[in-house]
């Protein structure tokens, strides 16, 4: 799903995309903005955390800058939902694999969405 990560952009399905995303194993991908630009808070992690998926994974940049609060990594785990945060690269390989590995799975497809932050 998706396809290449670079600073500053991220090619999912065939289309580029210049700006921070949501990206559902339903393919879906969405602007992801947070509140703070360096700082995922529990506001920046609700709209996933509503999807009910199964995991979580969050890219916190090219070398890992941005920060996840106590609060929002509590807010996640507590709904029984586990959490992945490591540099974007990373973490988007943990998102493809996550998908490749459910899909090969008759009858359980992972819920899994990954909040990619782009830059820093």
């Amino acid at each position: 799903m998706v396809e290449e990560y670079k600073f500053g952009s991220i090619i999912i399905d065939g289309k580029t995309y210049d700006y921070d995303v949501e990206v559902r194993w339903t393919g879906e991908v969405l602007s992801w903005q947070r509140k703070e630009s360096h700082v995922v808070g529990v506001e920046d992690v609700e709209r996933a955390v509503e999807q009910h998926p199964d995991t979580i994974i969050i890219g916190k940049g090219e070398q890992g800058v941005a920060k996840v609060t106590e609060e929002a990594k509590k807010f996640v785990t507590e709904k029984s939902i586990k959490l992945i945060i490591d540099k974007t690269e990373e973490a988007t390989q943990t998102f493809n694999i996550i998908n490749e590995d459910s899909e090969e799975e008759k009858g359980k497809q992972d819920k899994v969405i990954g909040l990619f932050h782009l830059t820093c």
